[in-house]
């Protein structure tokens, strides 16, 4: 069966913000198995609720057991297992990639990966801004000024912003003091890592990972720039089934930030 798991999410990258940049790669194999579920705790995977297949433990590409902190979680896995019909795709499957990725590649470099979140604070997406027209300017100052006013007042971290795309340094006193609110706790931090590739934006995912944000408003703050542009000029459906797509992963992370 391990090998099974290997070939189903073979070339799914391990680490978070790559999975998500890249999205799914579907290697397409037939349903195994009659049943997914959730185990209980269990001390043979650190005290986690593994995911069942016919009452057998799943494993990731890696060869570890695939078994998440909370019930929760683990069911919800379970629930996309359950999903799959005659076969079995990993692009509808994208809490199980996310897991994976987890399990796989940030239990054992969360440093790394929290690096990663802290390169994208000294280009967040949110700091960059547009000159004209009037309308966008508006838009974005009416999603984005709450991202840096969260910032500001809950740690004390003051972003400059900048026009066009020339690049601007952030203080290293701001980036410091967000690198503050960058989860600790795996799950969490893979959840944070995801969305910051998605949204192109660290602020953002960390205020929703605060709670501060709901999943809803973080999704339309990354889309001003987009959804301004098909306003104007029309809807872009090659875009939008590209977003679609980006979105199922936001929600995976999502679900994570809420359970754990």
């Amino acid at each position: 069966m391990r090998d099974i798991f290997n070939e189903i999410f073979e070339g799914e990258p391990v680490d978070p913000m790559e999975s998500a940049r890249r999205g799914a790669r579907p290697v397409l194999r037939k349903r195994f198995y009659k049943k997914a579920s959730a185990g209980k705790k269990d001390d043979r995977t650190d005290g986690g609720f593994a995911v069942l297949l016919d009452g057998k433990p799943v494993h990731t590409p890696a060869r570890r057991p695939l078994a998440a902190p909370t019930q929760a979680i683990a069911r919800s896995i379970a629930d996309e297992w359950e999903a799959q019909a005659e076969t079995i795709d990993p692009a509808a499957m994208p809490l199980t990639r996310l897991a994976n990725a987890i399990v796989d590649g940030v239990a054992g470099k969360m440093d790394a990966v929290a690096a990663g979140v802290v390169d994208y604070l000294g280009t967040d997406l949110v700091c960059y801004r547009a000159d004209a027209p009037e309308r966008l300017v508006a838009l974005q100052a009416e999603h984005w000024d709450p991202v840096l006013a969260f910032a500001r007042d809950d740690y004390g971290a003051r972003f400059v912003l900048a026009e066009g795309i020339v690049y601007v340094a952030q203080p290293a006193e701001a980036i410091a003091a967000m690198r503050a609110a960058i989860p600790a706790d795996p799950w969490r931090l893979g959840a944070v890592s995801s969305v910051t590739a998605l949204t192109g934006s660290a602020l953002i995912a960390l205020m929703l990972a605060a709670g501060r944000m709901t999943p809803e408003a973080a999704w339309a703050a990354a889309y001003v720039d987009e959804d301004f542009q098909m306003s104007q000029w029309g809807r872009d459906e090659i875009a939008l089934a590209r977003r679609a797509g980006r979105e199922a992963e936001f929600r995976a992370a999502c679900q994570v930030l809420a359970l754990v």
